[in-house]
């Protein structure tokens, strides 16, 4: 299948920032959505309002560190649709700090997100995309991984993992399926300086208000990589603001 229309594609973190815009932006071109996440309230108005603008979109309370959550996802998808063609692993958390603050709550957090959240998607959805013979995974990393900035450590060594797993996953996925990782710079979403103390929390919003893109610019990277011909595989996409060194 080439193009949006008609594929069936999940998105995990999508009651706001980046999934929320992608969902939107995927409907908007014909995709038919399972979304997850764990504000059923939030969720809940993302899937109203797309289909209120005529698209298809079904809500899924999804926590990615559990298991059962993910696969819930994608039997919600396969039991609805008879299949899945696209897993957007999108959900996400960055409560950044020093190490000297010791929030390791806040590192388990980012740990248990960005890679166990991760692994079990890929758990859930790569025993579909095998019996399918086809199916995309859409991985969401961060130029965290590129650059390491002070006090992102432990949020960038996650999302290194991300770049590690999903370019392994892409080395073994054989001539059917397709990976890709989609590496954001600074993106206006409501998770900036959330968990942060007070201090830097006000400094990353500034930062935020003066450079970040929006979301739906990641949405729109997102969708470029979808909407390839079948065969054609986006290893990486790396979207910044211009203003982000």
């Amino acid at each position: 299948m080439t193009g949006i229309r008609g594929k069936v594609i999940a998105i995990t973190g999508a009651s706001s920032g980046i999934g929320a815009a992608t969902a939107i932006h995927l409907a908007e071109r014909g995709a038919l959505l399972v979304l997850g996440a764990r504000r059923e309230d939030r969720l809940g108005a993302v899937v109203d309002a797309i289909t209120a603008n005529g698209g298809a979109a079904t809500g899924v309370l999804v926590d990615v560190t559990r298991r059962e959550d993910l696969r819930r996802l994608v039997d919600t998808a396969v039991d609805r649709y008879g299949r899945l063609d696209v897993l957007v692993s999108n959900a996400g958390t960055m409560a950044v700090s020093p190490f000297d603050d010791l929030r390791q709550d806040d590192w388990d957090a980012m740990v248990a997100t960005h890679v166990t959240g991760l692994l079990n998607g890929i758990g859930a959805a790569l025993p579909v995309f095998r019996r399918q013979r086809s199916g995309h995974f859409v991985n969401v990393g961060s130029t965290a991984a590129h650059v390491v900035k002070s006090p992102q450590a432990v949020y960038a060594a996650t999302k290194t993992a991300v770049k590690v797993l999903t370019e392994g996953l892409r080395q073994e996925a054989g001539p059917d399926l397709r990976v890709t990782l989609v590496s954001p710079g600074f993106t206006d979403t409501e998770g900036v300086g959330k968990g942060a103390g007070p201090e830097l929390a006000a400094a990353m919003i500034a930062q935020r208000d003066e450079i970040a893109m929006p979301p739906g610019a990641v949405a729109s990277a997102i969708a470029y990589a979808v909407e390839q011909p079948e065969g054609v595989d986006v290893g990486e996409i790396v979207v910044r603001p211009t203003a982000q060194s």
